[in-house]
């Protein structure tokens, strides 16, 4: 990753033999890697001698030498012993005796003794340059030669300045470690002066090149910039520091398989791993004195500091700070950031260095730097609450520990705002007044943001669960405490906790109203699995009882928001008569005038709008909802409430997909994911966004991970109103499948629920998938029961997508009691109805059903009038999955559904095109052709076409191979293989390859680029 260029340098000098490369590079850079991957990227594998040098105080004259020696030709030399190695060694390698005994019947007689010791190892080091050269080798690799002894480095100058050298030298080497005075400063000095030469410097790795080596080891492509950033600004960008970050963070569980790949929880800090550690520890060693006093100084401050400050915290006086400063700069362990602003070179040697430092020394160190910097303006609060943590001043690391954790929560960083927090409340002895003060704080701060605090949400909890145990809180106090630790729990999707900690709490906050009512709301919102509509209410109707004794603007507009909120989420008409109250603030619910709005009540306002929007999106009041997106953006960001301007626009997003705007969706949506501002909820609705784009398309099996994290996620946290659109999606994968029982098993538990609690407004996108799924498996009595059901349950509510939704169904049951025909005109009025919202892919999928009751009824010509039409606007919109089944369809009837390029028929060469990369990812899998077609609605003989030309293309003569060889190429990934084709100039713009000529277009490879209409 990030090294084709040196890579490229070090292959042309090695196709110019004989070639000398020098390869320059700090620790951990990556230099031995390049030499691997180099050579074994020959296109003849070469003879190679590997000497890897090692750091040894005393190194043995030549012992790295003998050692690689011994390991390589000891197949050699004992074919030179038996005499079938077809070598002849001089008389010279005679010498080699005493260094190697063990080849003594191989080597020829020892040589007499010469008086002249210089005379004695050149000639040592001539008879390993013949031994060398006579056994074939053709690449010598020094690795490390830093440390090499003397000796190795002059048999390196020789062989480089032998004029009859044939073979390759690649020599490594860490330029400020190699010693005053070595051998090898002559080699690198004169390189440039010879033919064949190249000298390569390895720098470290760019945020772009880390953002690359990130994706590859984790094979995803979901890596956000700010994570990247995260990992190097501590790394610094070394690939050994960066790789083995990346193993640690994942044996740890702080990176872990998710929908999109991978997912990361909040990180703040990295454990240094092992081999880091090691290679920087050696790194101080090797330094003077006053040289690692000052790192270790650096590593106490652990950002840029001066150099008076660094000789404080040393105790060294001025001359010898000068001193250790500058040899620690020579070093590379420390850099200059800035004119006498010095840091290590990256936070994991920072923390190998202070790891190393006694504890006693280390807390002294630490109240030294503090002290440094209690007199810097602005006073830095999180720098001073570290130092005095770890110096053990409990008293002034909760001091700062709470400065810290309100600067944090001003810029919107909740999550440092909460480790601030959480460690002081968890580690120090604290008075009770100051730990209830802190523990208040630190539940608020992790309520904002408790889906995306990974494990320490959970950690949160029980803190706040311990300080509620152990300290005598006064009953107010327990209440506040109580209802922050349930709407944690209801973060994380606790629901039965959180009911059981939020009744506690409302039973002691009788004397604040305000908690009182914030604490009932909680409960009216319809989360959870087994409550009623009506209970939800009762609690709401209690909080707005409440609203009387609450005096404070600001909490009534957060009352009024909510209750807006539970009302439209309800179902309930009223809820949009209270979104237009709260848009309009010049009176209040009672009816009494208002001045102007606060921050706090614009930034209400805003969170008003956001939710009408989003719940206008499900009653189908789609106008409405972007005049109600539109308003709460620009407030949001006029009112500088950041936080939700991506929920917002992310909702935005959702009503896009449903209104047909499909055009740079997909981008929009995963700039939006990857944004570290991104709520989870929003999270959360990004991918099932992208599920629902990767359905559309055809990627099954992305759009299947996807959705059924999202279902997975929405059922452990009792959200019923993200559960319908995911399970119906995941329906429909499995009604295509032919697998009728496992789309009833996902559709069901969802539908019940809706049932359960009496929220029929949510059964908009499950509900005709269901019955979907009873007809295909046989069960075509519950269906009018489950259509009259849904009708009943939405009465006369201003609702037209339910209301769509529930003729949809009336008419599904229609056809399955038999009457196709009568069927069919309902499904054409449906369809009239969803276009008019306007939700014009569910407008096309029902006069796809409806082209369907047609021929079931015999009107063949009526279904293909309708039919024809429908998969032309699917292959518009970009809907790839349902053209090709509307095709499959239209075939089957004798219609030639055909595509038409202005340019003739486009060739793939030797590429995969993207069909055949289709039918291998699902042959890999197992089906056989008949399978595969019915999957992609193709024919047998199609398939099997596909199937020939790609075994023809990957060179090989079974399946069992071809899934081997697709596999080993990374073809079995869809997304890669839809990329590599739009790579080379060939992506199709054919969502299928037909047997017939044909006269129409059908649906691109990639996301969808049309709006819907």
């Amino acid at each position: 990753m990030g090294r084709r260029h040196e890579l490229a340098v070090m292959t042309a000098a090695l196709d110019d033999a004989p070639a000398l490369v020098l390869l320059e590079g700090e620790a951990g850079i990556g230099k031995t890697r390049l030499i691997h991957e180099c050579l074994a990227a020959r296109p003849v594998k070469p003879h190679t001698l590997q000497v890897t040098c090692p750091p040894l105080l005393e190194p043995f004259p030549l012992g790295a030498v003998v050692d690689a020696l011994q390991a390589t030709l000891r197949e050699t030399m004992r074919k030179i012993a038996d005499g079938t190695a077809g070598i002849e060694l001089s008389p010279l390698t005679g010498a080699l005796r005493p260094l190697f005994p063990e080849w003594a019947e191989a080597l020829p007689p020892a040589m007499e003794s010469l008086d002249d010791p210089k005379a004695t190892r050149h000639r040592l080091l001539r008879a390993l340059m013949e031994l060398i050269e006579r056994c074939g080798v053709n690449v010598l690799v020094f690795d490390d030669a830093h440390w090499a002894d003397a000796a190795s480095l002059e048999l390196l100058l020789m062989l480089a300045a032998s004029p009859l050298r044939r073979m390759n030298l690649i020599v490594s080497y860490r330029s400020t470690d190699v010693p005053a005075g070595s051998v090898l400063r002559r080699l690198t000095s004169s390189s440039a002066a010879r033919t064949g030469s190249a000298r390569i410097v390895l720098e470290p790795l760019t945020v772009t090149e880390t953002t690359q080596m990130i994706a590859g080891v984790f094979e995803t492509r979901q890596v956000s910039g700010e994570f990247a950033t995260f990992i190097h600004e501590r790394t610094a960008g070394l690939p050994l520091a960066l790789e083995e970050t990346m193993w640690l963070l994942r044996d740890r569980g702080d990176i872990f398989p998710a929908a999109d790949g991978w997912g990361r929880r909040a990180l703040s800090e990295l454990q240094v791993p092992p081999t880091v550690r090691d290679s920087v520890l050696e790194r101080v060693e090797r330094l003077d004195p006053a040289a690692q006093r000052v790192l270790e100084a650096a590593a106490t401050f652990g950002e840029p500091a001066g150099e008076p400050a660094l000789g404080a915290v040393s105790e060294l006086d001025a001359e010898h700070a000068r001193r250790g400063l500058a040899a620690a700069l020579s070093s590379g362990l420390l850099i200059e950031t800035e004119p006498d602003q010095f840091v290590c070179r990256h936070a994991l040697a920072s923390r190998a260095v202070e790891e190393a430092v006694p504890a006693s020394e280390r807390r002294r160190m630490h109240r030294r730097a503090a002290e440094a910097l209690a007199g810097m303006e602005p006073v830095p609060v999180a720098r001073l609450c570290r130092h005095y943590r770890e110096a053990g001043d409990v008293g002034r690391w909760a001091e700062y520990a709470e400065a810290a954790a309100a600067r944090a929560l001003e810029s919107g960083d909740d999550h440092a705002a909460v480790v601030f927090l959480y460690d002081v409340v968890t580690t120090a002895e604290l008075s009770s007044d100051l730990m209830i003060r802190l523990a208040r704080k630190l539940g608020e701060a992790a309520a904002w943001g408790g889906a995306s605090l990974g494990t320490m949400g959970r950690r949160v909890c029980d803190a706040l669960s311990a300080v509620l145990d152990a300290v005598d809180v006064p009953a107010v106090d327990r209440g506040e405490v109580r209802l922050l630790l349930g709407r944690l729990h209801l973060q994380l999707g606790e629901f039965e906790t959180a009911v059981r900690e939020i009744e506690a709490a409302v039973a002691e906050l009788d004397e604040r109203p305000d908690l009182g009512a914030r604490a009932m709301i909680s409960l009216a919102f319809p989360r959870g699995h087994d409550w009623p509509a009506s209970r939800h209410r009762s609690w709401l109707d209690r909080a707005v009882a409440l609203r009387s004794r609450v005096s404070s603007r600001d909490e009534r507009i957060w009352l009024a928001v909510d209750r807006a909120s539970v009302l439209l989420m309800l179902g309930d008409d009223a809820g949009w008569v209270a979104v237009d109250e709260i848009e309009d603030r010049n009176t209040d619910e009672d009816g009494d005038e208002t001045g102007p709005a606060t921050l706090f009540e614009l930034r209400q306002i805003a969170r008003g709008l956001m939710n009408a929007g989003h719940f206008a999106i499900a009653w189908g009041r789609y106008a409405e909802s972007r005049r109600r997106l539109t308003a709460a953006v620009d407030l949001m960001r006029s009112s500088g409430y950041g936080r939700l301007v991506n929920s917002a626009q992310l909702t935005v997003a959702h009503l896009d997909w449903q209104t047909g705007a499909w055009t740079g969706l997909a981008d929009r949506i995963r700039q939006l994911a990857q944004d570290e501002d991104t709520l989870p909820e929003a999270q959360l609705e990004a991918a099932l966004l992208l599920g629902l784009l990767d359905l559309s398309t055809g990627k099954r099996q992305s759009a299947h991970e996807r959705l059924r994290n999202v279902l997975d996620e929405a059922i452990r946290r009792g959200l019923i109103d993200v559960q319908g659109l995911p399970a119906a999606a995941l329906g429909r994968l499995h009604l295509a499948d032919g697998a009728p029982d496992r789309a009833v098993a996902v559709t069901q538990p969802v539908v019940e629920l809706i049932d359960r609690k009496d929220m029929w407004l949510w059964a908009t996108d499950v509900m005709p998938v269901f019955l979907d799924a009873l007809v295909a498996a046989g069960d075509t009595e519950a269906v009018a029961a489950w259509a009259r059901r849904f009708t009943a349950g939405l009465g006369d509510r201003h609702a037209p997508a339910p209301q769509a939704a529930a003729r949809l169904c009336q008419a599904v049951a229609i056809e399955a009691a038999g009457r196709p025909g009568r069927a069919a005109a309902l499904f054409g009025d449906v369809a009239r109805e969803w276009r008019d919202l306007p939700r014009p892919y569910d407008g096309l999928l029902t006069m796809e059903r409806r082209g369907r009751a047609l021929l079931s009824a015999g009107d063949e010509a009526g279904a293909v009038d309708t039919l024809v039409p429908t998969q032309r606007a699917l292959v518009d919109a970009g809907a790839r999955w349902d053209a090709d089944r509307v095709a499959h369809l239209l075939r089957r009837h004798g219609v030639e559904v055909a595509r038409a390029w202005r340019g003739g028929r486009r060739g793939y060469g030797d590429q995969l095109s993207p069909r055949e990369l289709e039918v291998v990812r699902l042959v890999a899998t197992g089906l056989t052709s008949r399978k595969v077609a019915e999957t992609l609605f193709l024919s047998p003989r199609t398939v099997d076409r596909h199937l020939s030309s790609a075994m023809r293309k990957l060179d090989v003569s079974s399946r069992a191979a071809l899934a081997l060889a697709a596999s080993d190429t990374g073809l079995l990934d869809l997304d890669h293989a839809y990329s590599a084709a739009a790579g080379t100039g060939q992506a199709s713009a054919s969502s299928s390859d037909h047997e017939h000529t044909r006269t129409e277009s059908t649906a691109s490879e990639s996301s969808p680029e049309s709006n819907i209409g």
